[in-house]
């Protein structure tokens, strides 16, 4: 406080804050006026304005951290060598602007991705899938160049640092097998593109859309458990069922007791499926339902109902109200399910 002090007089002190609460109010005030005059008077879309907030706080940041650097850049706490290294005198100056450009780096990434490469693969109609993959190479590659920048103006030796790390590798390697393998398989998926971003793939019987593809797990939104977080590595090792080229059916298996008239119990199962086809919304009109008498067995006979649907959504309702109107309609005609056997 005392070195702040000699440096700059009341004025200076006054004009530093002016200015800092200054650029506070612009950018409030520019947030308030998007939102006034274009979102609600021009109808513009919520999201954009979002976008534009995010954008006007992240200027109102750097802005701010250039105004103390400027205003302190005398100051001699501030350029006071912590460490010397490589013949650099390492300074807080030197570690802001460390931080700043990493962060920095990573936010022009994410606005290029978004708004210059975006427009860029829709135009020559690159896949979703293809354009992640290079959204995802672009983002690691730069990423890893600006961290390397930053470390070096800090004095941190990367020579000394990749040693460092290949002996530390060596010894912690076997303990981390699972999450390097995790990281290998996320690079295999990236090119290989065995699942894609906005696929719709089966996971031991949970069906989901996939929404994103890190390097070391992917993000799977089921209709059912939520977001499951899955090991890149299951989808190397393990079969996955790719549901988004094939049709999406709403299945429901029914046993009954044996000795039961077949035809009785389909008529029952079809008249179900009407009901619940004319009724509910996201059944597909074509195919038509399909009722077929799959299993023969010593106590029990099976039937499988399958009603086409849009989505895997929607999937889960269908055959909850498909099992409603079964049972009513059960009860009604006295039609008894079949009882589990019990093993000896």
């Amino acid at each position: 406080m005392t070195d702040l002090l000699q440096h700059f007089s009341e004025l200076q002190l006054t004009w530093f804050i002016g200015l800092f609460l200054g650029i506070i109010l612009i950018n409030m005030a520019l947030k308030g006026f998007f939102n006034v005059k274009l979102v609600e008077k021009t109808g513009m879309k919520k999201g954009f304005f979002t976008s534009l907030s995010s954008l006007f706080n992240w200027v109102t940041f750097y802005c701010l951290i250039l105004l103390f650097l400027l205003y302190f850049s005398k100051s001699s706490w501030l350029l006071y060598p912590l460490y010397s290294n490589g013949g650099v005198d390492v300074s807080l100056f030197l570690i802001i602007v460390a931080i700043m450009i990493v962060s920095l780096a990573d936010r022009l990434l994410k606005l290029m991705m978004r708004y210059v490469l975006t427009p860029v693969y829709e135009y020559y109609r690159i896949d979703r899938g293809l354009g992640y993959t290079f959204n995802q190479i672009i983002y690691y590659t730069l990423m890893i160049v600006a961290i390397a920048i930053s470390f070096t103006s800090v004095g941190i030796d990367l020579s000394a640092l990749g040693t460092f790390f290949s002996v530390l590798g060596i010894g912690i390697g076997f303990g981390m097998r699972n999450v390097a393998g995790n990281f290998v398989s996320g690079i295999i998926i990236l090119f290989e593109r065995p699942v894609e971003v906005g696929e719709v793939i089966q996971i031991d019987q949970k069906i989901g859309r996939v929404e994103k593809i890190r390097l070391r797990s992917t993000v799977v939104r089921t209709a059912k458990e939520g977001v499951l977080i899955v090991p890149n590595q299951y989808f190397i090792e393990q079969i996955i069922k790719n549901r988004t080229g094939a049709e999406m059916m709403a299945q429901v298996a029914v046993s009954v007791e044996y000795g039961t008239d077949t035809t009785q119990v389909e008529d029952i199962l079809r008249e179900a499926a009407k009901k619940v086809t004319e009724s509910t919304d996201g059944i597909l009109s074509a195919p038509a339902p399909d009722i077929r008498f799959v299993d023969l067995r010593n106590r029990s006979m099976d039937f499988l109902i399958e009603i086409p649907v849009t989505s895997f959504e929607i999937k889960e309702q269908v055959e909850s109200r498909l099992r409603h109107s079964i049972v009513q309609l059960f009860i009604e005609n006295k039609i008894a399910l079949a009882s589990p056997v019990i093993e000896p």
